[in-house]
């Protein structure tokens, strides 16, 4: 019945169960499915005992002492295959008899304390019978006489000491005794919350597994919702992927027509600019060079004034008019071609928009998603409909399942257990209270004796008075010699009772330490039920034999009770993927090739898009044959390079206006000044302006001649990567579009291995975690008899033990005291002449007098009677 919840935590674990590679999913989003959830245990499997935990060390220790052995594994594992196997108890055979010395051997520390255990409990109650009947023959210290020595206070003393000393000891042994057994008890009354907790954590348990399990087949909503998403974005994700393969060849393609229509637009500018610069050029020229020639002529007129003639001038004068000839153009525009023809024809180039003939390539590409998306329609509706049918199949089948009766199986076990239990705890209470009562009475025992012990020290000390003779002490030393007759009579009563209840303690409570609690604590213990053919010779593993049906399995206690500590699921626990074929009910890999199947039968067709049509192509050839590449660039920029006029006018100016200031003050410096400021207007007027237009001239005519370098064989390049891309498009879209459908397919299918993979996991450590099974297994064994019960009857027998031990140095010694302390009947008498006692037979046997036949009366007797 128990293996039958299992059932629900292998819903979906489909395809899982046989060995499959895993696959790499480098393009599959991670999904988040959340955490399982549980609900936490109350059930704290861990006693700590506290001060009493000394006296178990203490215990323990001893223990060991006794039974050093480390535990016997090959020993138990022959012993139970001789109990449970097919060889019955024939005890005389070789191996038995082996088997029967190896189990003495391992048990001499117990046998041999056992065996003085029952010979203390057979021979003191002997020897306190013989003891008893020797002192009413007056022998054994049953004689009231005492004999004087010289010594006797130092005797006495001793004995005294040694007596106090093994008093305190057996208080000691008793009080251990009395913790332990008020240890028990309060133990076994708080157990009942520590049951109750273990009952609340199984109906956890079992409470939160159905949870668990809904939880789990609800997450594949998760899944599908993401799948579907990606389906619906089929054109954005697979177009996408299809752009993204084709891009490296369509793009640059596409760039670089779209380079070449704009160059054409450039190579149009530049014209026109070429074509108005060289007009505005020969213009300029001409009336530079008419300005230039009217001005040489006035300064030719101003330096044949009579003034030059004057000595101070004459040489100033001379070089003013050697350098007139510089006053001329240098740079003649007139003889440079035009280029009305180039433009003419990029006219008529331009006439067809190649830009707009490129971008609508570019729209054709980028419609590739939209494409896609169009031509998968019917195809991702049956994928759609085909993952609704998967989720209902998993409801559909979760439905089917029996969870409800067998959780309502395990409810009702699990209440008639609890009520057993609340039912037989208040018997387990009373029958401790018997216990606890036994146990008190059997340290009153004990007490009794020290009671009597303590007095008879008290009185005896108290009351002695080491002037008066043995015949004359006090009434309170000789109580306190009765006290202590009385504990020495009551010791020899209880003691062997006392040692009875020691031996079968310590026997039992020893042996279940080191064979049960001790293994349980290093798990040797499992290692021994996990013997194979231990507890069915026909069985290798008798675990998995019972739950699974299947003992070939490797199903351990061991491995078992370790999951359970690491709160791990039942199902990776108990090997619950041996039993259970669940890809015959959910196969989680079919519906995955189905989708398989439907993603492949995808078919996109991309011969509508056209990248550039033959008009553009003609139109770029049109362009490589405009003749632009025939323009004389060598003859431009030869003009272009030389400045305007021969001479920079602006320095000439100042020249001249210096050597004005040489001559002296007059009309001809005032006129070889106002000269120097018409040639400064000049330049600032028109041979600036002409700068200016040779510039864009020389910008112009290197734009244009880099375009025409090679201009035809970058045409050809640009139609030629044009149509290699077209090419790929019309004749590798099949091969590219199938090669992407893969990869889009397989990050389908990763959600779904994701999903498989999570459950997996959340099945093994988290669904159903066992923890509860362990904390039941340390709370019966590790806490209850071991830390409850072992340990506190083994302090309890380990207590009383040592008072009943202690008893016999202390009847010993309460013997001998007594005698101190006792009024004695008879005393020593000495002659006044010898320094010997008298020995005269007739009045005694033993050289000492009697009272009746001296008539020597004691004489606290004789004045007791005369009150009397």
């Amino acid at each position: 019945m128990a293996v039958e919840l299992c059932l629900l935590l292998l819903l979906l674990w489909g395809s899982t169960i046989s060995e499959v590679q895993p696959l790499q999913k480098p393009t599959s989003g991670t999904l988040d499915f959340g955490f399982v959830p549980a609900k936490a245990y109350d059930t704290y499997a861990y006693h700590e005992p506290g001060p009493i935990g000394i006296l178990f060390r203490l215990v323990h220790a001893f223990l060991y002492l006794v039974q050093p052995n480390s535990f016997p594994q090959d020993l138990i594992k022959k012993l139970a295959q001789q109990q449970f196997g097919s060889v019955q108890g024939d005890y005389q055979k070789p191996e038995n008899v082996v088997l029967t010395l190896q189990a003495i051997y391992y048990e001499i520390g117990f046998i041999v304390a056992a065996a003085l255990g029952l010979l203390f409990v057979l021979l003191l109650p002997l020897v306190g019978l013989c003891f008893c009947m020797c002192r009413c023959c007056d022998n054994c210290g049953g004689e009231m006489h005492q004999r004087q020595k010289k010594n006797a206070d130092c005797r006495r003393g001793c004995f005294a000491t040694f007596l106090f000393v093994t008093s305190l000891i057996i208080s000691v042994g008793v009080l251990c005794a009395y913790a332990a057994n008020q240890h028990l008890t309060s133990q076994v009354r708080g157990a009942k919350n520590l049951v109750h907790s273990n009952f609340k954590d199984l109906r956890i348990f079992l409470n939160d597994t159905p949870g668990q399990i809904d939880y789990l087949v609800s997450q594949y909503n998760t899944t599908k919702n993401k799948a579907l998403s990606d389906l619906n974005n089929v054109g954005p994700l697979l177009g996408s992927r299809v752009q993204e393969r084709f891009g490296k060849e369509v793009r640059p393609a596409l760039d670089a027509a779209l380079t070449m229509a704009g160059a054409i637009r450039e190579t149009k500018e530049a014209l026109e600019n070429v074509s108005v610069s060289v007009e505005v050029l020969q213009e300029g020229t001409e009336r530079l060079h008419a300005n230039l020639t009217d001005v040489k002529i006035h300064l030719s007129n101003t330096l044949s004034d009579s003034a030059c003639s004057a000595a101070q001038a004459a040489s100033t004068c001379n070089m003013i008019r050697n350098s007139l000839h510089q006053l001329n153009i240098n740079a003649n525009f007139s003889g440079l071609p035009g280029v009305s023809t180039q433009l003419a024809k990029v006219n008529d180039v331009l006439k067809i928009d190649l830009s707009s003939l490129v971008q609508k390539g570019y729209a054709a590409f980028n419609d590739t998603p939209d494409l896609v998306l169009n031509q998968t329609r019917n195809i991702l509706s049956d994928i759609k409909n085909l993952l609704e049918s998967v989720g209902s199949n998993i409801t559909s089948f979760t439905k089917k399942l029996p969870v409800q009766k067998v959780l309502a199986d395990f409810s009702i076990y699990l209440t008639e257990g609890e009520a057993f239990v609340q039912d037989y705890f208040p018997v387990v209470e009373q029958y401790d209270f018997y216990r606890w009562l036994g146990c008190l009475i059997l340290c009153c025992m004990v007490i009794l004796i020290l009671v009597f012990y303590y007095l008879g020290l008290v009185c005896g000390t108290c009351g002695y008075d080491k002037h008066a003779s043995p015949t004359t002490r006090g009434c309170i030393s000789n109580t306190g010699g009765n006290f202590l007759m009385a504990g020495v009579g009551f010791s020899f009563l209880f003691s062997w009772v006392l040692m009875t209840i020691v031996v079968i303690t310590f026997v039992t409570g020893g042996n279940v330490e080191k064979l049960v609690c001790e293994p349980f604590e290093d798990r040797t213990l499992f290692k021994v039920l996990d013997t194979p053919y231990l507890l069915n010779r026909h069985w290798r593993n008798y675990l998995s034999g019972i739950v699974l049906k299947n003992p070939d399995i490797n199903l351990t206690f061991e491995k078992v009770y370790s999951d359970c500590k690491e709160n791990k699921g039942i199902y990776t626990t108990l090997h619950l993927e041996n039993l259970f074929k669940i890809n015959e009910f959910l196969n989680i890999s079919m519906y995955t090739e189905d989708v398989s199947l439907k993603i492949e039968h995808i078919n996109v067709n991309l011969s509508s898009v056209i990248l550039l049509d033959e008009i553009g192509k003609q139109n770029l050839l049109n362009f490589s044959s405009s003749g632009i590449n025939g323009i004389n660039f060598a003859a431009y920029l030869t003009e272009i390079n030389k400045s305007v006029t021969k001479v920079d006018l602006l320095s000439f100016a100042n020249d001249l206006e210096a050597r004005a200031d040489q001559l002296p003050k007059g009309a001809l410096e005032n006129a070889l000044k106002g000269h120097a400021n018409s040639i400064r207007m000049i330049h600032n007027q028109q041979v600036v302006p002409l700068e200016q237009s040779m510039s864009t001239l020389n910008q112009s005519i290197r734009f244009l001649q880099r375009t025409s370098s090679e201009l035809t064989i970058k045409v050809k390049n640009v139609i030629s990567a044009v149509d290699a891309a077209q090419l790929l498009i019309n004749n590798d879209a099949s091969v590219v579009i199938i090669q992407e459908t893969k990869k889009y397919m397989d990050m389908i299918i990763g959600y779904f291995e994701q999903y498989v993979e999570w459950v997996m996991e959340s099945i093994a450590m988290d669904v159903a975690a066992c923890k509860p099974i362990a904390n039941v297994i340390d709370t019966a064994v590790d806490i209850f008899l071991c830390s409850y019960v072992i340990d506190s009857v083994n302090t309890f027998w380990f207590g009383l033990g040592g008072c009943s031990v202690f008893l016999i140095p202390a009847i010993i010694c309460a013997v001998k005291l007594s005698k101190y302390y006792r009024r004695m009947d008879t005393e020593d008498v000495y002659d006044e002449v010898e320094t010997i006692p008298m020995k005269n037979m007739e009045n005694g046997n033993n050289g000492y007098h009697k009272e009746h036949l001296y008539g020597i009366r004691n004489p606290v007797m004789t004045s007791s009677v005369e009150q009397w």
